[in-house]
């Protein structure tokens, strides 16, 4: 009975392996997206806010993206298309919000004072629910066909633990290195000093380049979801010229043909989200109403150097 079960363990650990690796990209993109909301709060609340993101990331995964992917591949998988064109319209939205913010165009009112976190924690876990939401659908479309729902749940289960765990590890370690550069820094070893001062001197900076990566991250994963699943939905010329470029750089290689891949989703992503922001700018203006975009984020403009 027990190698039994060993078996079916390492069948499932196996699965969730093989099936995460394809969405290792927006994982990727989860990771840069995230420390920017922590940027500006005080050191020691900087882990329990990615705590509290963390706890929100696996409720988005475990109480609505993993029940509503399963249900609706079950009854109405045609409807999957459209919510990853909404959340991924959202993204090319928040990404284009950060862009125009990088040439001074500001909306809403700025923060004053303390950031508040509750507002940064809801910001960051809606962010997350919509990368979750890509990370969950591609792994599941991963999956070996004809796995029972009992298999398929605790292979997406084992999925969410692993990348939460992943990124918000990863996301920990980012938010508290200049903490652990700044103990170097006392340490009675020069060279142990030195290497700890270049570590807090280089974070300013690091930190910035986060900031912009994540905004590049929400335009590319914004817009390859949108082109991606207009063609799952019948209107197939924006993946078709995607693809089309994909096959005319096929022979220099992969990574020329991903980073083409990626500039043209970003770019779509980009024009999609600046129109969604004009028209969100120009409904308000009829109401006479002044949105604010800001979640308790930390905009990349706002990232010193």
């Amino acid at each position: 009975m027990s190698v039994g079960l060993l078996a079916v363990v390492d069948d499932i650990l196996s699965a969730a392996m093989k099936a995460s690796a394809k969405a290792a990209g927006v994982v990727i993109d989860d990771a840069a997206v995230t420390p920017q909301y922590v940027q500006g709060i005080t050191p020691a609340r900087e882990l329990p806010v990615v705590g509290k993101i963390a706890l929100g990331s696996l409720a988005n995964k475990f109480l609505i993206i993993i029940p509503a992917a399963l249900l609706l591949t079950a009854f109405a998988p045609w409807v999957l298309p459209y919510l990853l064109i909404l959340g991924g319209a959202y993204l090319c939205f928040e990404g284009a919000e950060k862009v125009l913010e990088w040439f001074g165009v500001q909306h809403g009112h700025a923060d004053e004072g303390d950031r508040d976190e509750k507002k940064l924690v809801l910001g960051a876990v809606r962010t997350d629910l919509i990368l979750s939401t890509e990370i969950m659908l591609i792994s599941l479309a991963s999956l070996e066909k004809g796995l029972d729902i009992w298999a398929t749940l605790a292979i997406l289960a084992v999925i969410a633990l692993l990348m939460t765990g992943v990124v918000y590890g990863a996301v920990a370690l980012l938010v508290k290195i200049d903490d652990i550069g700044l103990k170097m820094a006392k340490n009675p070893v020069r060279r142990v000093r030195h290497t700890g001062t270049r570590i807090v001197r280089s974070m300013p900076a690091v930190f910035r380049f986060i900031s912009i990566l994540g905004t590049v991250a929400m335009l590319w994963v914004g817009g390859h979801l949108v082109l991606v699943n207009l063609g799952e939905v019948g209107w197939h010329f924006p993946v078709d010229v995607l693809h089309g470029m994909e096959h005319a750089l096929h022979n220099l290689g992969p990574v020329v043909v991903w980073i083409v891949d990626t500039i043209i989703s970003a770019i779509a992503g980009l024009i999609l989200g600046l129109l969604i922001v004009g028209i969100v700018l120009g409904i308000a203006k009829l109401f006479g109403k002044t949105p604010n975009f800001h979640e308790g984020e930390e905009s990349p403009a706002d990232v010193h150097v």
